[in-house]
């Protein structure tokens, strides 16, 4: 099964501040943006196209949301590095093949339609990956 690196995730603390840069100085284009109230998700998040990848500015909204505790400790920047996969639940299947643990609780659709779960970053070498897979996307080839 393929992976194609589909976006990266950076930690922020203000869409408003850190939005300039992207737009800017990499001459990025907003495509989208939108905030997540769901339980564990908690943020603010906008969508940036560079002229090859999505970047995803995520900001907390509130200072008890996972993303507030992520910058609390580890500070802003690289939050995770998101691969699209053909079919999310093979990619999962195959992966647990060879060990690799997942963090159950993030398996999700998320508002705009992307399912998504997150590897255990023990079973990465530290790194938090998203496994991604679009319903919009042709599904059939792997």
């Amino acid at each position: 099964m393929e992976h194609v690196l589909d976006h990266i995730g950076i930690a922020v603390r203000s869409i408003d501040d850190a939005l300039p840069f992207y737009l800017n100085v990499l001459n990025g284009t907003l495509e989208d943006q939108y905030t997540s109230d769901a339980p564990g998700v908690e943020v603010h998040v906008a969508v940036v196209r560079t002229s090859d990848k999505m970047i995803e500015l995520l900001a907390p909204t509130n200072k008890n949301s996972p993303m507030a505790r992520f910058i609390k400790q580890r500070g802003k920047g690289v939050h995770h590095i998101a691969y699209r996969v053909n079919d999310l639940d093979k990619a999962i299947l195959d992966a647990r093949k060879k060990g690799v643990r997942f963090l159950e609780d993030t398996l999700r659709t998320n508002i705009r339609g992307r399912r998504l779960i997150y590897i255990n970053p023990a079973s990465t070498d530290g790194t938090l990956i998203e496994l991604c897979s679009y319903a919009n996307i042709n599904n059939s080839d792997d």
